[in-house]
């Protein structure tokens, strides 16, 4: 069998689009190239706006799922005191029932279906919006998908 492809030596190193360590090159006379001040301090200068913008953004993103869990809390409680204490006030074992069995679905229906899924569904897009940034680049080798095309029937 052909087993260049899975040993790495199909693959070819793809291109680099990122430009950004690249400064423009003109010919002179003198083969020298020119260093222009303005087009570096330009584009220091938005990679500094970037910056901050990621960074407040990354912090505001974090400090929502602190809100999330704050707001969990909160209803907690609010269930806890305005729903199971309250029926277990009045003395009635009907209303004790109706008010464990609100709270009961209350509980399982708002807080851990909903506020799970938001928490999950939150820390799923930190992760993957601004935390996998940090560290993915775009290069590497391109895929090729495996294909009985490239088993030739001379390899059996």
């Amino acid at each position: 069998m052909n087993f260049q492809r899975h040993r790495g030596q199909l693959y070819a190193i793809l291109d680099s689009t990122d430009d950004s360590f690249e400064l423009e090159t003109h010919d002179h006379s003198h083969g020298q190239e020119e260093f222009e001040f303005s087009e570096v301090f330009v584009h220091q200068l938005i990679h500094t706006i970037e910056f901050v913008l990621g960074a407040v953004s990354n912090t505001a993103s974090y400090l929502r799922l602190w809100a999330l869990s704050l707001a969990h809390s909160e209803l907690s409680s609010v269930f806890y005191d305005k729903v199971l204490l309250l029926a277990m006030g009045f003395n009635n074992l009907i209303i004790l029932i109706i008010g464990v069995v609100v709270f009961v679905f209350a509980t399982v229906g708002v807080l851990l279906v909903m506020e799970t899924l938001s928490a999950f569904l939150h820390a799923l897009r930190l992760h993957w919006v601004e935390f996998q940034n940090k560290f993915y680049e775009g290069d590497g080798y391109k895929f090729s998908p495996f294909s009985f095309g490239f088993i030739s029937e001379d390899d059996d």
